[in-house]
C-alpha cells in the first residue's frame, strides 16, 4: 500500500488497530531517482500481510518513527539510517549497528563508493 511520510505514522496506527500488530521489517530500496522505505506489517490471527511503501527523494532522506507503535522499528530504523543514509524523525540514533566502520556516507545506497579504509575488528 503506498503511503505518502507525512501518513505513515497514522496508516501504521489504523492497521495495528486492525490486528497488524507484528512488525516483520523494515527495509529501503534504492532506485537511484528515489527511495522506497518498506514497513512489512503481519496480522498474526488473520495470516495476513500488508507492505507500506513511502517513496522519498535521496535528497530529503527522512522518514518519522514507528517506534510509539513498534519496538521492533529499533534495529530496523537504525539500519536506515546507518546503511542508507535516511534520517529517522522522532528518534536518537546514539549508538550505531556497525560501531568500527569509518567510511562516510551510506553502504546500500549506489552511488555508494569505498574511498575510506575498512576497519574491522582486530585491525
Amino acid at each position: 500500500m503506498k503511503t505518502e511520510r507525512n501518513e505513515l505514522v497514522q496508516v501504521a496506527k489504523s492497521l495495528k488497530t486492525q490486528g497488524y500488530s507484528y512488525l516483520v521489517k523494515i527495509t529501503a530500496v534504492d532506485y537511484e531517482k528515489y527511495l522506497d522505505v518498506l514497513y512489512f506489517l503481519r496480522n498474526m490471527p488473520a495470516g495476513k500481510d500488508e507492505v507500506l511503501e513511502v517513496q522519498i527523494d535521496p535528497a530529503d532522506a527522512w522518514v518519522p518513527t514507528l517506534m510509539g507503535e513498534f519496538e521492533a522499528a529499533d534495529w530496523y530504523e537504525r539500519e536506515l539510517f546507518e546503511m542508507f543514509g535516511i534520517e529517522v524523525k522522532g528518534r536518537s540514533m546514539e549508538r550505531l549497528l556497525l560501531e568500527k566502520w569509518n567510511g562516510t556516507g551510506a553502504p546500500l545506497r549506489k552511488n555508494f563508493t569505498w574511498n575510506a579504509p575498512y576497519e574491522t575488528e582486530g585491525s
